[in-house]
């Protein structure tokens, strides 16, 4: 029996990134992609002409992912390091995920704008905000609604352009949680 990891990598994983716009073709970070349960579905999503920056400070989570991208012989994956910037051209990515991670930022505010420079006119930001004040608080959201979270990233100067409530994987198990999606410009 296939355990909720192994059916999200298989195939469920992709159908959701379909779901919320990632098409083929599309450049996109994986912003604190941990072992890759975002990027290998994202690679599937955006084929050979698409590509996937992997980006994590967990040192371990990423040697993991480097054995993965290996065994599965994906080739449209780059790991990068970031310092302070994300290593990456203005306005070169369509999509930015960025799923249970923000409460672990300190000044999100940075990376949202981070965030809105490497996307292209119309790129989307798309937010997992795991451990709201509503849902499981965590460190740096438990004070923090959902709206609250909104208000935040719109003055970065993105503005939301879909809100999604699904079934999706948080850590090795499935969960139910938003899913913000917000545009550049």
């Amino acid at each position: 029996m296939e355990n909720d990891v192994e059916m999200w990598l298989k195939k469920d994983g992709q159908e959701f990134l379909e779901s919320i716009g990632l098409r083929k073709g599309q450049a996109i970070l994986d912003f604190g992609c941990g072992q890759g349960h975002y990027t290998l579905p994202a690679a599937k999503v955006v084929s050979e002409e698409g590509k996937v920056y992997a980006e994590d400070k967990d040192k371990e989570a990423l040697d993991e992912l480097v054995q993965l991208i290996d065994n599965y012989n994906i080739k449209n994956i780059e790991i990068i390091n970031r310092e302070s910037k994300i290593p990456l051209e203005e306005e070169s990515l369509d999509f930015v995920l960025c799923y249970d991670v923000i409460h672990y930022l300190k000044d999100r505010k940075i990376i949202y704008y981070e965030f809105y420079r490497v996307l292209k006119p119309k790129g989307i930001f798309s937010l997992y905000p795991k451990h709201h004040k509503n849902d499981s608080p965590l460190m740096e959201l438990a004070d923090l609604e959902l709206k609250d979270i909104i208000k935040e990233v719109k003055e970065a100067g993105f503005s939301l352009h879909d809100k999604y409530f699904k079934k999706l994987l948080h850590d090795d198990y499935y969960n139910k949680g938003y899913i913000l999606n917000f545009r550049k410009g």
